[in-house]
């Protein structure tokens, strides 16, 4: 096994070859190493690089296939938007069943879970439609944890008052069932963060922000995180969409003081599919169940259902007791499926 530092220098004498010629490094040949002496040196594969043979790169190096399994297996869905009409309610369902069939351990919920209680002029009456109708789908599920976080939709400001019982984050950590607006669970090694970004500037509250702080530096080393928000921490889309964390600066130092843990940050919100690495965390933005809420799309959407160009679907996560993990976007409606 060729150690980073070999390797490097091999693709770096690549890149010297490709760049300046072949013919110019031949004028060397009496102040390096002999052709026969470096091929004794260095493995097959190596010398193929080293050669710019690389044609044979693929029959010198056998190819190791990977047996180990995950200890987890996760379904990622985001931004149900749940509603009447579009056949919304069966088509979701649909989508529930064929994911059991994946063998999940359990599901990850990002939030936006409804349509929209959000709006100034929702009413009593549509907001508890709306959770409803989720209630009746998510039974698709029953005998499978959901961890859900709020998102912005989810939530009814419109209530005639604060005191009202319907107001606010607690109605919504009410009906998905959840401990608290942000919390945190362990499985099979992995330590799993869900936070609320739903409070001023879409940051984490000074509150939940001190918990995140002590939450993460009572984990043992190199314990593996995975946390989720509704909104995307770093994203690709946010450069014309907007939308990212507006603590973004102070959570990529927080999470850069924990690198030996923290992994992966999983979110929705965009209803775009992305994906950005950083301080070797992933950063994993999950498009969009509902798609284009479940309409067919607009003069931008690239094919019908689709918002932009990300078709409506779920990611599916195979997590490794090494911290590894491995994310993949199942879309659910595209031109070929729904003819």
């Amino acid at each position: 096994m060729l150690s980073t530092g070999v390797l490097w220098a091999v693709l770096q004498n690549l890149r010297r070859k490709c760049f300046y010629g072949i013919s110019s490094i031949k004028t060397q040949a009496n102040t390096h190493m002999k052709r026969r002496n470096l091929l004794k040196s260095i493995p097959l594969a190596t010398a193929a690089l080293v050669l710019g043979d690389l044609k044979n790169l693929a029959s010198a190096a056998p190819i190791e296939k990977s047996n180990r399994k995950p200890v987890l297996t996760i379904a990622h869905i985001t931004d149900v938007h749940i509603r009447n009409g579009d056949d919304a309610p069966a088509r979701f369902e649909k989508c529930l069943k064929e994911i059991k069939k994946l063998k999940v351990d359990f599901f990850l919920n990002g939030g936006d879970s409804i349509h929209a209680a959000d709006y100034k002029d929702i009413k009593r009456d549509n907001v508890i439609e709306q959770w409803g109708i989720w209630d009746n789908c998510i039974k698709q599920v029953e005998g499978y944890e959901v961890h859900s976080c709020i998102g912005n939709h989810d939530i009814w400001w419109a209530a005639p008052s604060t005191a009202d019982e319907m107001y606010g984050k607690d109605y919504v950590v009410k009906r998905l069932k959840i401990p608290n607006r942000y919390y945190s669970f362990s499985k099979k090694g992995w330590h799993f963060i869900i936070l609320d970004g739903n409070n001023k500037n879409t940051a984490l509250d000074s509150e939940q922000y001190k918990w995140l702080e002590a939450e993460l530096e009572r984990l043992p080393a190199n314990t593996p995180v995975l946390l989720m928000s509704h909104y995307p921490i770093l994203t690709v889309t946010g450069t014309w969409e907007g939308g990212q964390h507006g603590d973004h600066k102070e959570l990529k130092a927080l999470f850069y003081k924990h690198k030996d843990k923290v992994k992966v940050c999983l979110s929705g919100h965009q209803h775009l599919l992305d994906s950005a690495w950083y301080n070797g965390v992933e950063y994993y933005c999950n498009g969009a169940m509902s798609g284009f809420w479940w309409g067919k799309g607009d003069k931008r959407s690239a094919n019908p259902y689709y918002y932009q160009e990300t078709a409506p679907g779920y990611a599916i996560l195979k997590l490794y007791s090494d911290g590894t993990l491995e994310n993949k976007y199942i879309e659910t409606e595209r031109p070929e499926i729904t003819g």
